[in-house]
């Protein structure tokens, strides 16, 4: 039974043990509890859980298919001290399922990361492996814009 006050991130690391969603701010505004609900990017420390009726996928969740998504923030870097990286990974596997055609656009790709707070600032690479993992658009992902 879920109490009507429950959060979704309590659930998940407390009753069901899925402890790769991390909780960093309590308030909503660092990314790092994101999971996506019904395909969508939520925050767990913002979601009561007995409002939720879709399927919620965590990190612990992405299947093979999505050890790219991992493997290519190991290459460019994405990884610093790993606290965010939960989070930043769930939002970029949205970001490359749901949003294909605006991903060209590196602005846009990085307006839709600034949920995702880096406390080391890891940004580049967490960009770079986002871009590497794109279609060929002719752009080479070691020569980022903002760097």
């Amino acid at each position: 039974m879920i109490s009507a006050g429950a959060r979704l991130i309590d659930i998940l690391r407390q009753q069901l043990g899925l402890t790769g969603t991390k909780e960093g701010c309590r308030l909503g505004e660092c990314g790092t509890c994101t999971v996506l609900i019904d395909r969508r990017p939520h925050l767990a420390c913002m979601t009561l859980a007995a409002k939720v009726d879709q399927e919620v996928l965590t990190i612990e969740g992405l299947s093979d298919t999505y050890l790219k998504v991992k493997q290519a923030f190991a290459d460019e870097g994405g990884f610093q001290c790993g606290f965010c990286t939960p989070g930043q990974i769930m939002n970029a596997v949205f970001l490359l399922e749901a949003q294909p055609e605006q991903n060209e656009d590196e602005s846009w790709l990085r307006e839709q990361l600034s949920g995702n707070i880096c406390r080391c600032t890891g940004y580049a690479g967490i960009l770079r492996a986002i871009l590497k993992l794109l279609p060929q658009t002719g752009r080479d992902p070691q020569r980022s814009d903002h760097e």
